[in-house]
């Protein structure tokens, strides 16, 4: 049987879009075939089921924030300038007009909590990881002094995560550039003090 070849992570990008424009329940497989240009076929081959296309988007999903999120912190660097700078491009993206405005792990958990263990798991723990990652620039921040013990660096990632959660949601009903940078100023004040 010959193995159908593909650009995977083009795939997965496009799966991503569909998936964060319609959601979970709404992507079907027709609209799978539509925005990746494969075969049915092709998409039953390589994932299986809409379950399987969707989990491996999400973990291309995490890659590509984990490549954007590692490009901008840089070891040797002030951390907070790099802070500022990552919750900027969140506002940058929030008013970019781009599907992917909306964190899609964040719109997925929603969609599908309580209706499939397996994907909420997958999300939960992405999410986990995403609340660590930032933790350890918090923690890096405190000890190059560049901010105060007064909160935990675990603390402060919970409530940077919180606000960039809502910051995205809100920028579904109001995407104006000046009020999405005074809410994102005002987030990055309250976790840098």
């Amino acid at each position: 049987m010959r193995v159908a070849e593909f650009d995977r992570e083009y795939v997965l990008r496009q799966a991503m879009i569909a998936f964060t424009q319609y959601g979970y329940a709404k992507t079907s497989m027709q609209k799978l075939t539509q925005v990746t240009a494969l075969h049915p076929g092709s998409l039953y081959a390589a994932f299986k089921n809409k379950k399987g296309i969707f989990l491996a988007a999400i973990e291309q999903y995490q890659a590509d924030r984990n490549q954007q999120f590692t490009n901008l912190f840089c070891a040797d660097k002030a951390v907070l300038p790099n802070l500022k700078a990552y919750i900027d491009s969140v506002v940058a993206e929030c008013v970019s007009g781009d599907s992917m405005k909306v964190c899609l792990l964040t719109k997925s958990i929603s969609e599908v909590e309580g209706q499939d263990e397996q994907i909420s798991q997958v999300l939960s723990d992405n999410l986990n990881a995403y609340e660590n990652t930032l933790a350890e620039q918090f923690n890096r921040a405190i000890l190059k002094n560049e901010i105060t013990t007064e909160y935990t660096a675990k603390q402060r990632a919970r409530f940077l995560a919180m606000g960039l959660y809502g910051l995205r949601t809100y920028a579904l009903t109001n995407n104006k550039r000046d009020d999405l940078k005074q809410l994102a100023d005002d987030l990055y004040i309250a976790i840098t003090k």
